[in-house]
């Protein structure tokens, strides 16, 4: 793939070090689980600024009730330059990849019971990743070192999308809330697939999100 023009390249680079700050860092006071959200920082690259956990055994749980996807609504939400076609797709792919993950571990059923969990998401952001220039960004001599960086760092590539959701996680029998937390969710900056379609960044997120969620069900 050839270089794109240097100058050019530049001005990318430098409105990519805007948008990947623009990444949501909320804590959604429409969320069931906003009074028990606190400020969390030990995920690298800030992808779970707030988190909540009771004292729970993950191993006293043997099923799942996974809802249906919820989208949060404005103005918290922050869904840029994305249609309602495209949030269905997003948070059907969310749907598939967090049902999949947790049946790793977990029963599937529809019936809440003792030693069932209930697993909520809810979308509340996404932005597309920009096509080409995305890819390109990953070779060319101002933009390669740049998501170098990037990618060491933990942090977005340049002119690449995310995803950003929340997940409470219930007892299904008392309807007592176990753990929950807000996520922002991307690709690796040198993670070339990632960029080639408009929401594959947004896809790749969810994918990244439900490994997550298992890794914290340990």
């Amino acid at each position: 793939m050839p270089p794109i023009a240097p100058l050019f390249s530049a001005l990318v680079v430098a409105i990519a070090l805007t948008g990947c700050a623009s990444a949501p860092r909320v804590a959604y006071p429409g969320l069931p689980s906003a009074t028990y959200l606190k400020a969390h920082e030990g995920s690298r690259g800030d992808r779970r600024p707030y988190a909540y956990q009771s004292n729970v055994r993950w191993s006293d749980y043997q099923r799942f009730v996974l809802e249906p996807v919820e989208i949060y609504p404005q103005p918290e939400a922050a869904f840029e330059k994305l249609s309602d076609a495209d949030t269905r797709v997003i948070s059907d792919h969310m749907f598939r990849a967090f049902g999949e993950a947790l049946a790793t571990r977990f029963e599937p059923t529809q019936q809440p019971g003792p030693r069932t969990l209930r697993v909520q998401l809810v979308l509340t952001g996404a932005k597309p990743t920009t096509r080409f220039l995305s890819t390109a960004m990953k070779f060319d001599l101002a933009g390669a070192p740049y998501n170098a960086v990037q990618s060491a760092r933990g942090r977005p590539g340049a002119l690449s999308g995310w995803l950003a959701y929340a997940v409470e996680i219930y007892d299904a029998q008392t309807n007592q809330l176990l753990a929950a937390y807000v996520e922002t969710q991307y690709p690796n900056a040198m993670n070339i697939k990632a960029s080639s379609g408009r929401l594959s960044a947004a896809l790749t997120g969810a994918d990244k999100g439900a490994e997550a969620l298992m890794a914290s069900l340990r």
